[in-house]
């Protein structure tokens, strides 16, 4: 038997949309202890996620780690989740629904827009699978990074590398690799910050938060270290902020080695130690909110920077389904499918097909 997986067949004369799959990190499928097992044993046995020995580093995942911190994750988890479902899952459809709106309106040729996650539901797998059975035989791949890492980019190339690992006919592929300094993108950044501004005031100081990296992958040639700083600059200077009145820091370290510094909730605590009162965090590298936005930053490290002596931190929601981002990301895909957008009309198509089956096929 073959190694290959069935395709649906061919048909000479089938309109073939252009596919776009837009994807984020991932979710579980509930707040439960065997949901985050399985959630948190696909992400974290990523070797681009943790770059050890797997002979030494299983064994611990397995034996250790998804004994404890499942349960652990579950409560913390269940702190956002909504009749929705999981935050990040629900703003994803959106942004799926809206750019497909977005590009039918705006492109001459058909396309089809599907939503992927990297570990969890719904997966590249599945993604891919749903443009293939939509005819789709070019697809734009658009990780929801605005910096590239190794641990999130780059593992989202290899999703999509072992899927289609198995199929016979694999569709013509782009990739996306980072959009961390177009200028759009700083722009609707920008504006979600003075819309907070307008609505309950400009704090005493804009915190940057990015998820952070150990400090090993950068000194390993990771460019995601200086694609925060780029973006981080882009930003400040977008909003007319001098120097100190804005930080840039990284949250959401793991493990005990040394990760990107300053440490976001060590940061807070200081500026509340140092007399600031208010401060504002905006999280320039999620392009959809999450538990590490709306829970570590909204909740824990506010609780952290008032129990120091502040008087409250002000979470800016990312950009998520706002218009601006919608319009941006459907610039930015039509700006990459360059060369895609002549397709073949639909009277073109039928000549192929009256031709092939003059042939005999």
């Amino acid at each position: 038997m073959s190694a290959y997986q069935g395709e649906t067949n061919y048909q000479h004369g089938q309109t073939e949309p252009l596919g776009v799959l837009l994807v984020n990190l991932g979710t579980p499928d509930a707040p439960t202890k065997k949901a985050l097992q399985a959630y948190l044993g696909e992400f974290l046995a990523d070797p681009r996620v943790v770059e050890l020995s797997r002979l030494i580093w299983l064994p611990i995942l397995h034996g250790v780690i998804l004994r404890f911190r499942p349960n652990r994750s579950a409560k913390v988890y269940a702190k956002v989740w909504s009749e929705a479902g999981s935050p990040l899952l629900a703003i994803s459809k959106r942004q799926t629904e809206a750019l497909q709106k977005q590009l039918s309106a705006s492109l001459e040729a058909p396309v089809k827009v599907q939503l992927a996650m990297r570990y969890g539901n719904p997966s590249i797998k599945a993604g891919l699978q749903a443009l293939q059975e939509a005819n789709v035989r070019r697809v734009l791949i658009l990780p929801l990074y605005p910096q590239y890492s190794a641990t999130t980019t780059a593992s989202v190339f290899d999703g999509v590398a072992k899927v289609l690992q198995k199929q016979r006919w694999i569709p013509e592929l782009r990739f996306i690799n980072q959009y961390f300094q177009q200028p759009a993108y700083i722009k609707a950044l920008a504006d979600s910050v003075r819309q907070q501004w307008a609505e309950r005031g400009q704090g005493d100081k804009l915190l940057l938060s990015f998820h952070g990296i150990p400090k090993k992958m950068h000194l390993a040639g990771d460019p995601y270290y200086c694609h925060c700083q780029a973006t981080g600059h882009l930003l400040a200077q977008e909003l007319g902020l001098q120097p100190e009145q804005w930080q840039l820091v990284f949250q959401s370290r793991f493990g005990r080695e040394e990760w990107l510094k300053p440490y976001a909730s060590l940061r807070l605590q200081e500026l509340a130690k140092e007399g600031v009162k208010t401060v504002d965090v905006v999280c320039p590298g999620f392009s959809a909110d999450c538990l590490e936005t709306l829970e570590e930053i909204a909740m824990e490290n506010r609780e952290l920077f008032i129990e120091a002596g502040g008087e409250d931190l002000r979470y800016i929601p990312a950009l998520n389904d706002r218009p601006e981002h919608i319009e941006f990301l459907a610039e930015l895909v039509e700006s990459n499918m360059a060369g895609w957008l002549d397709v073949r009309g639909a009277e073109a198509l039928q000549g192929v097909a009256e031709r092939a089956l003059a042939d005999g096929a």
